[in-house]
């Protein structure tokens, strides 16, 4: 499902208009990358959470010369589902 199939669908389960449903759903998406940004978590009870997990400095290879190289620690947004969510995909 693409972005805007999303917001079709928003739009047709709440009543709003595509335009609104449309500014929901990037108020979501904005609301919970700058908690993420800001070290919060983010959780939806029975959904699901949002977190920030820290990935470790590691060796890597290139695979088209074999070369081994360090790749740098980072920063990786999670999602873990909840069990609402699990029950519902069962």
């Amino acid at each position: 499902m693409t972005k805007s199939e999303f917001i079709d669908k928003v739009a047709d389960e709440s009543g709003l208009s595509k335009k609104d449903a449309g500014t929901a759903v990037d108020a979501v998406i904005a609301t919970i990358e700058k908690s993420l940004k800001s070290g919060e978590e983010v959780s939806f009870t029975g959904f699901g959470k949002f977190h920030v997990a820290e990935r470790g400095a590691r060796e890597g290879r290139n695979p088209r010369t074999g070369e081994t190289m360090q790749i740098a620690a980072s920063k990786v947004p999670r999602f873990t589902a909840g069990s609402g969510l699990k029950k519902a995909i069962k």
